[in-house]
């Protein structure tokens, strides 16, 4: 055979070889599931189906997500991940069938050896509101008999606590103090908030993971008046990061507002422009599971020339959504915006057992504010009416009110007096929220 003539043979085998492989990649690509354009990736290594050999994927982190976020195997093959923390703060990987990489911080890797790929497996992070926010990996084991994805293990979903739970509850409890403190000479306010995890007892048998600032929900009640200085030292000693956002002041959010590893501080400064009932929160995401299980707190600035008050109580309404393993807000539920409590200052029904007091004749002023971060708030009090109403900055021009309306995060005042002695109701006038815990008294006597 002439040179040419191999020559020539070997182009036509090279070109056969090309367009068979270029078949087997379109083939490949066809098996793949999930939506268009997800990433996803085939393991590389040389394992057949049933031959125990292993291969391996590099999966990093882009915001919420894993890329990629679909991995195919053949099945029987041992699988070893190495998860590249590409993000800028902690995550894991945690599969169904139970390996863990356990936490990885910002920027560091870690191998996970997932073991045998018989059947798909779901894997997520399991960093608490993580997978609900879409970190979640699917693993397909590629020429299985049966690929059925396997499930995150679930317990039973927790019952509502009743209201005669939460009223026995909420009488063995002291409850938390409604006074507003009364305002100081200081123009400038130094305050230390430390993130705390803890377990809060709702009634007997049902528990929560409460995430809160100085270990109270809500966190510590500021007062303080237009061009009051407020220097805040965040200090997070929980297992996860964590922030804080506070409304009352005009600050770019980029470096005060970040969140923060565990054992990290950041100092939040910011001046006090105008008056209201500001919100302070957690603004990690998922945003809303960090307000719902207990980071939040108030401001109050008060509006120049505010006359005095005989009793001035703050109202903060929240919501608990109840996960079954006593964990933190349930992910499902608050996106249903199903509470199955409803609370004042953290507590569901504590100032029906524990009421506020007043004398007849007393002029009585009532902050407001609903911390959300889901449910609207009427605020309405039983036998009264409202000579006064302020809302979001503004008096309202009205000869009487009988409710406050407030949307998530909005907040005000009310101001009425009792003439008569007796127990007067303060409610969410949403009254199936008002029967979960969002109802107090207010006990006038002579």
């Amino acid at each position: 055979m002439t040179t040419a003539r191999a020559n020539k043979v070997t182009q036509i085998v090279i070109a056969l070889l090309a367009t068979a492989l270029l078949s087997l990649g379109v083939i490949l690509a066809s098996t793949g599931g999930g939506e268009p354009g997800a990433p996803q990736a085939t393991a590389s290594g040389s394992a057949e189906p049933g031959t125990g050999e292993t291969v391996r994927v590099t999966v990093s982190v882009a915001g919420m997500s894993f890329v990629p976020n679909r991995i195919e195997v053949p099945a029987g093959a041992r699988l070893l991940i190495t998860l590249r923390n590409t993000a800028d703060e902690v995550h894991d990987l945690t599969l169904a069938t139970g390996p863990s990489t356990g936490r990885v911080a910002a920027h560091d890797s870690v191998e996970l050896d997932a073991g045998v790929i018989s059947a798909d497996v779901d894997a997520w992070c399991a960093i608490a509101g993580h997978r609900a926010m879409g970190m979640t990996l699917d693993i397909v084991a590629v020429g299985a008999s049966h690929e059925h994805p396997s499930e995150a293990p679930t317990g039973p979903a927790v019952a509502a606590p009743t209201y005669a739970e939460l009223m026995k509850q909420a009488a063995a409890e002291p409850a938390s103090d409604a006074a507003l403190p009364p305002l100081s000479d200081e123009r400038v306010h130094e305050l230390t908030l430390t993130v705390t995890e803890t377990t809060q007892t709702i009634v007997d048998g049902v528990t929560r993971t409460m995430w809160s600032y100085n270990g109270t929900s809500p966190g510590p009640l500021l007062h303080g008046r237009v061009g009051d200085t407020f220097r805040i030292t965040l200090v997070n000693n929980g297992t996860m990061g964590h922030s804080i956002d506070f409304h009352a002041g005009e600050v770019a959010p980029d470096e005060p507002m970040r969140t923060i590893e565990p054992g990290e501080r950041l100092v939040y400064e910011f001046t006090a422009s105008r008056p209201g009932i500001w919100m302070y929160h957690c603004s990690t995401m998922p945003m809303s599971q960090h307000i719902a299980s207990g980071m939040f707190g108030a401001v109050v600035i008060d509006p120049d020339g505010l006359a005095p008050a005989d009793e001035t109580y703050v109202v903060v309404q929240s919501e608990l959504y109840l996960s079954a393993d006593g964990g933190p807000a349930d992910t499902a539920k608050l996106a249903a915006l199903s509470p199955d409590v409803m609370a004042f200052n953290g507590r569901a029904f504590q100032y029906a057992a524990h009421p506020l007091t007043a004398h007849t004749g007393d002029r009585v002023r009532v902050w407001v504010l609903n911390a959300g971060p889901n449910m609207p708030l009427s605020f309405h009090v039983v036998g009264a009416q409202f000579d006064t109403v302020w809302t979001e900055g503004a008096y309202v021009d009205t000869t009487g009110a009988q409710v406050l309306p407030l949307q998530p995060a909005q907040g005000g005042f009310v101001e009425f007096t009792a003439g008569e002695p007796g127990h007067y109701s303060f409610v969410n006038h949403v009254m199936s929220l008002a029967e979960k815990g969002a109802q107090g008294v207010l006990t006038v006597s002579d």
